[in-house]
């Protein structure tokens, strides 16, 4: 066997075995987000939504749809690879790994895998919800699967960050909690920052789950306050730097050596 053939059976193992892990308890990983989502559905979508009425000329819960699938893939994609990074690291198994013939990457893109699977899957399930609710139409389809992949990807590179620096189990939640979470609700997911005075939508550009969002609906309704073009390279220019932070952490054995 090659050394790229171990390599390759290096990453599948590591794959199959972070997709296994949330695939086997579907009911805690997949169920859950579907029914968030549907109530946000009922309650924003049809409730609040029919006193709003349109949202860039449509109704308000067409608009939000885009934006509550990016935000499952968000929190799931971030999820599983910073619960199960921590895991390994509370087992101690994380360090047969490291230890092991395989360069980091291999293990890095492993986890990542993981991540980008979760993500899509719930992102596939909670469109799925979303059809008793809106009218599905997607205006362009590759543009979709394309912000979807990558935003998965980014976040499960920031949910490995998350694993690497948590020393307990409470360090798992702080930044989903305290950061993640206000960053999506401020990502123009109910909202078009259009709305928002000047200077505010210039502080907005800040957030990068803006640029996600906006481009993700761009997908879906051809709507979309930011270009997306630059969307796009925003996403990748942080994909870029989380990626490159990750090997730097794995090569130092952070939070792993000590």
């Amino acid at each position: 066997m090659t050394q790229w053939a171990k390599y390759w059976v290096a990453y599948l193992t590591i794959a199959r075995r972070e997709i296994l892990r949330f695939a086997r308890i579907w009911v805690q990983t997949i169920i859950p987000p579907m029914v968030m989502v549907g109530l946000y559905f009922v309650i924003f979508g049809k409730l609040i939504g029919q006193r709003i009425g349109e949202m860039d000329g449509m109704n308000y819960v067409d608009f939000i749809m885009p934006g509550l699938v990016m935000m499952s893939i968000i929190t799931n994609s971030y999820a599983n690879v910073v619960s199960s990074f921590y895991g390994a690291k509370y087992s101690h198994y994380i360090e047969e790994m490291l230890i092991a013939p395989i360069p980091n990457i291999v293990i890095l893109i492993g986890y990542v895998t993981g991540g980008i699977v979760r993500g899509m899957s719930v992102g596939i399930a909670v469109t799925l919800v979303s059809l008793f609710f809106t009218d599905f139409s997607i205006h362009a389809p590759l543009i979709v699967f394309v912000i979807a992949f990558l935003t998965a990807f980014l976040f499960s590179l920031a949910g490995l960050i998350n694993g690497v620096f948590a020393r307990t189990f409470d360090d798992v939640t702080i930044i989903p909690t305290f950061v993640l979470t206000p960053l999506t609700y401020l990502g123009g997911i109910f909202y078009s920052i259009r709305l928002l005075p000047e200077t505010w939508q210039q502080v907005s550009l800040i957030n990068p789950i803006l640029y996600m969002v906006n481009s993700f609906r761009f997908g879906f309704r051809g709507v979309s306050d930011i270009g997306l073009g630059t969307a796009i390279m925003v996403i990748l220019f942080f994909i870029v730097i989380l990626f490159a932070f990750c090997m730097i952490l794995l090569e130092r054995g952070t939070g792993i050596r000590h």
